[in-house]
């Protein structure tokens, strides 16, 4: 079911920022005719920028006006710096029915525009499509994109990838590349203390959170043989650390160096040790089910009844992929949640 979404917090900040910075207008990406959008906040001398990342380094001449992203959380970041993408990946798990967001449809609306071609990722970096969008750049700050993809996409335009690894590129980071690749550092440094605010204040509202420690899994009814645990270098985890819980010290017992996801034989469930045990759920009888399997149940936090499964796919997306557009999200929607199963309710 989808949920409704009010405008994000960071945004109004960020139109009021940008509006301050100047009165001029920049082309909106999602034509090759240039309309207004909220305001050009593009610093001075931000170009050209090279950029180093997993797989070298990229330069960018000048104001890239036509922008594609890749992965799940770069077209937040581009939309949060009034930049609106050309194209942008297909949400496939938790999307609305655009294949996008609720948060990103907000703000979109929010700075009149239009939504962004939606390719599917399914089967790797949809090379073609991006090309037929003619963009200026392609950010894949936090993507999935192989070193050989990396370089077919180069010949359609600079691609700005991953600092490290795939897929785990933090907030901070993916909204710092991406503020220099559109030129717009300091409206990138705004809207991260923006975000840095709202979530202080969330930390603050929810004190029974702090020091909590948490362990965010991922179980399936249909195959309870092991259970799956995100660690220190996902998101879910980061973000959560970022409200006030911490991580158990059974993560560094179990990670091996480079994982943020590993599997943990059901067999050794009860050595999951955490005040509070988070998953997702197919159907509202999947929690039930975790807790009355022999194996599995054996989680403490389980068994002492301080866990939560969320069952909506769309909040489920919003702490999956946390960016300064879905943050807000995740707070209304996912955090009350966290905070009742700390509490033991």
């Amino acid at each position: 079911m989808r949920l409704s979404s009010t405008r994000p917090a960071a945004a109004a900040a960020l139109l009021t920022v940008a509006l301050a910075l100047t009165g001029c207008s920049t082309g909106s990406a999602n034509e090759k005719k240039e309309t207004p959008d909220a305001a050009s906040a593009v610093d001075e001398g931000a170009f050209p920028v090279t950029i180093d990342h997993a797989f070298g380094s990229t330069t960018i001449e000048e104001e890239p006006k036509r922008v594609a992203t890749l992965g799940w959380t770069d077209q937040d970041a581009v939309l949060a710096l009034g930049v609106i993408p050309v194209g942008s990946t297909k949400l496939t798990w938790g999307g609305n029915a655009a294949g996008s967001s609720d948060w990103f449809d907000a703000e979109l609306e929010a700075l009149g525009g239009t939504q962004p071609v939606r390719y599917d990722d399914t089967d790797g970096a949809p090379v073609a499509e991006v090309a037929e969008l003619a963009p200026d750049v392609i950010v894949a700050t936090n993507a999935g994109i192989t070193e050989k993809e990396y370089a077919k996409l180069s010949k359609i335009a600079p691609v700005v990838a991953y600092p490290d690894a795939p897929w785990v590129t933090s907030w901070q980071d993916t909204l710092d590349m991406v503020g220099q690749a559109l030129g717009r550092n300091a409206l990138a440094d705004d809207v991260a203390a923006e975000t840095d605010a709202a979530i202080a204040a969330a930390a603050e509202q929810n004190p029974e959170l702090d020091g909590t420690s948490v362990l965010f899994t991922y179980m399936s009814t249909a195959d309870l043989s092991s259970v799956g645990v995100y660690l220190a270098e996902d998101n879910r985890v980061r973000i959560l650390e970022e409200l006030g819980m911490v991580s158990p010290p059974v993560l560094d017992e179990i990670a091996k160096p480079g994982e943020f996801y590993t599997t943990v034989s059901a067999e050794r469930a009860s050595e999951l040790d955490s005040d509070v045990v988070l998953t997702y759920a197919e159907k509202k009888s999947d929690l039930g089910t975790f807790t009355k399997d022999d194996l599995v149940g054996q989680m403490p936090a389980l068994r002492s009844g301080h866990a939560y499964a969320e069952l909506d796919k769309h909040i489920g997306l919003a702490i999956t992929n946390p960016s300064p557009l879905s943050i807000p999200f995740l707070i209304a929607n996912f955090l009350p949640n966290v905070v009742k199963a700390a509490e033991g309710s």
